[in-house]
This record gives structure tokens, C-alpha cells and sequence, in this order.
């Protein structure tokens, strides 16, 4: 499944609303569901900063037995890799089974997993 919206902060409610939903669905409990939609929030900032203006951001998520993968993707002039030192990272690579960072052309694309079978 893909959603596509402006790359603007203020259609992020969206694509949170869609990971929660779709956690949901695979029975994540409420902290794993709310854990996913903080960690979409904070991909989105890591990549917003560098979309092009006027641009599209992308959002795929494959929907697994007991897992979700949600990649946020937004076309950029210059893409760059997020810093993995710093607190945004940190948070993700927290509330996540992987998180990923990839460059492909003019595109910026954060990866995080989460499974339910992460949860004790």
C-alpha cells in the first residue's frame, strides 16, 4: 500500500492516522501502535527538511503476518543521509525493529520495521 501527499508538515496526521490504523490491524498493542506513529512522525522530520518545494512524500508499507514496514520517501535537489548520531536517530532506531537510511538519486528513503513479536 502507498500514500502520497504534499511534503508538507501539515498533512503528516495522515500518514500517522494510516500507521496506527494498519498496526492496529496486525494487533499491535496501544504503546506499539503510538511507538509506530512517533517513529513515522520522526522519519517524516528527517526528511522533510530536504524535500524539493513542491514536491511529493511517499509512504509504502508492506503489512506482514505480525509486521510492519513503513518506508517514507520524498524526492530532494541534494539528498543527504540523516546523522545516526543524533537524537531523532536515536529515537527511531528506540522505538523500532530496524531502521535504514538510503540515497538513490534524488530520492531520500527512511526504512523502520517493527513485528509484534519485538514486544515482550
Amino acid at each position: 500500500m502507498q500514500l502520497r501527499i504534499p511534503a508538507d508538515s501539515a498533512f503528516l496526521a495522515v500518514l500517522r492516522t494510516a500507521t496506527a490504523g494498519l498496526a492496529a490491524r496486525l494487533d499491535f498493542t496501544l504503546d506499539d501502535i503510538e511507538d509506530l506513529r512517533i517513529a513515522v512522525d520522526e522519519a517524516c522530520a528527517m526528511v522533510l527538511p530536504q524535500a524539493r518545494t513542491g514536491s511529493d512524500l511517499t509512504c509504502s508499507f508492506e503489512l506482514g503476518e505480525r509486521s510492519l514496514v513503513v518506508a517514507v520517501t520524498a524526492e530532494c535537489d541534494e539528498p543527504r543521509q540523516p546523522s545516526r548520531d543524533g537524537f531523532a536517530w536515536t529515537v527511531l532506531a528506540a522505538l523500532t525493529s530496524t531502521v535504514s537510511a538510503e540515497v538513490d538519486g534524488d530520492r531520500l528513503t527512511i526504512r523502520l520495521s517493527r513485528s509484534t513479536t519485538d514486544v515482550e
